[in-house]
């Protein structure tokens, strides 16, 4: 597959993207959404440590050289609350 240097990706590397974090063991993430735009790739989701972001990020940096990735990934809070919460 090649591409001009700065053109959008095509809708197969999207699909690539979502099969790679869906089928590696090592990450195994289907709530990732990527969504092509003018200049590259938008990743979007949410997962639970800046680790395993980093991780997905040097994946599919590390498979996909040529395509320019932007990050809008958060962290949720994976550990249990420390305080109890009130309601009104």
């Amino acid at each position: 597959m090649t591409e001009e240097h700065g053109a959008p990706p095509d809708e197969y590397v999207e699909a690539e993207i979502h099969r790679l974090l869906a089928e590696d063991p090592a990450v195994a993430e289907q709530g990732i959404t990527v969504v092509r735009r003018e200049r590259g790739l938008v990743l979007y989701g949410e997962v639970e440590s800046p680790h395993r972001r980093e991780e997905i990020l040097r994946r599919v940096a590390e498979r996909f050289p040529d395509v320019p990735i932007t990050s809008d990934i958060g962290v949720i809070r994976a550990q249990a609350p420390t305080q109890v919460e009130e309601l009104p």
